[in-house]
């Protein structure tokens, strides 16, 4: 049907693969770690972290067209987005000193918070926050308007510290942004895959997924593609001031 000769075809079938494929053989099997080592984070849809991965963690020359052309492949797909509801707050408390200005010139500048339980559990974080990183004054927290964070417990502990509040407009959840963007993506990258049976099983499972693969593993676009400690680290080493 194909009009070739016995001879042509026994030669093309007892060929050796070519470099090319085995180039994208061993590419495959870099990319299917990469995703192993992600717990199936990254996906088809995630091609610039998986290429940030391979060239900034690896070392490999690769483009970005490869990369997504073997995931297809392979079909790698990551997990799906989640949206839900927040609750909307009407307390008018602190003024907004961020108006959604995310971006800063070093560390430890402005942190962003969101809604838990009861003021002292947020309180306590916060006590935590400050013996960790141990801010200059001035520093700006970002938060909703829940009532944890208009309490006078909170209130206090910050400014004691001398930490400055700041609130978004009511109603608005663009101005919290970056925790709503993160809150969405432990939730789908964690929470939505498994169910914790204690409170200390689910403890430890947000931990790990925080300290180790959040941190320490997970490629950020909004920091060029690095982890956080990279990012970090290599603030130090250009401001050490910062």
């Amino acid at each position: 049907m194909l009009g070739v000769s016995d001879s042509g075809y026994y030669l093309w079938h007892n060929r050796p693969p070519s470099a090319r494929a085995i180039r994208h053989a061993w590419l495959t099997e870099q990319i299917e770690a990469v995703h192993t080592v992600s717990n199936g984070v990254y996906g088809a849809h995630c091609v610039r972290r998986v290429h940030a991965e391979l060239t900034l963690g690896h070392g490999i020359v690769v483009g970005h067209g490869a990369v997504e052309m073997l995931m297809r492949r392979a079909g790698l797909k990551g997990l799906p987005g989640s949206r839900r509801p927040r609750p909307k707050h009407q307390t008018p408390t602190a003024a907004d000193l961020v108006g959604r200005a995310f971006s800063r010139t070093g560390r430890d500048q402005r942190w962003s918070i969101d809604a838990s339980q009861t003021a002292a559990l947020v309180t306590n974080d916060l006590d935590m926050a400050i013996r960790n990183r141990n801010p200059e004054p001035g520093l700006v927290i970002h938060s909703d308007h829940g009532v944890q964070f208009t309490s006078w417990a909170f209130t206090q502990r910050a400014r004691a510290s001398g930490l400055v509040p700041s609130m978004g407009s009511v109603a608005d959840c663009d101005d919290n942004a970056m925790i709503e963007s993160f809150w969405s993506r432990m939730q789908t990258e964690l929470l939505n895959r498994r169910r914790s049976t204690t409170r200390i099983e689910l403890a430890n499972a947000i931990f790990e997924y925080l300290e180790i693969f959040h941190n320490r593993q997970r490629r950020h676009s909004a920091l060029g593609m690095r982890t956080p400690i990279e990012y970090e680290l290599r603030a130090d080493r250009i401001d050490p001031v910062a």
